[in-house]
């Protein structure tokens, strides 16, 4: 996996203060996407010991409510199984911390993925320049959900996060 930044101490991207992995390669590529440089599935540079490292120092911070994956698309398949494995690791070292995942995939294509499985919150569905609306919360365009993953599966559908 590749990546092109990690933003601290970030308020857009998710409840509460969060750490932001910004990962590369996506497959969507949305018309006026805020982050194009993230499409490469080349671009940026490698995930690595070091950068893991970053995030759980940013993670164990008793101020931050956790992280956020986006891109790029964590779960774009060259990503996907590390982007599970990072979930593993944060969910043992950091038990309490939320992990909200942006993808411009949408929930029925993804429910049954071990990385979406693990998050507490995705926002789904690519982002569609003439459904943008600045008064959203969370996402970009009115067709994009803002799902709450544990009362989705429990119930057997989709369940919308709460402000």
């Amino acid at each position: 996996m590749r990546y092109h930044n990690i933003t601290k101490d970030d308020m857009l991207n998710g409840d509460g203060l969060r750490v932001v992995l910004w990962v590369s390669g996506c497959t969507h590529k949305c018309k006026n996407c805020h982050n194009p440089v993230t499409w490469d599935i080349c671009g940026g540079i490698p995930f690595d010991w070091e950068a893991k490292e970053e995030l759980f120092e940013e993670l164990s911070k008793s101020y931050i409510s956790g992280i956020t994956l986006s891109g790029g698309d964590p779960l774009h398949p060259a990503n996907c199984g590390e982007t599970a494995q990072l979930i593993k690791e944060i969910k043992m070292k950091f038990p309490q911390k939320t992990i909200w995942l942006y993808t411009g995939f949408v929930w029925e294509e993804i429910h049954t993925l071990e990385a979406v499985q693990m998050t507490d919150v995705v926002v789904d569905g690519p982002y569609i320049e003439e459904l943008r609306d600045t008064k959203l919360h969370w996402k970009g365009s009115s067709n994009q959900r803002v799902i709450d993953v544990k009362e989705t599966i429990k119930k057997g559908e989709v369940v919308l996060h709460s402000n």
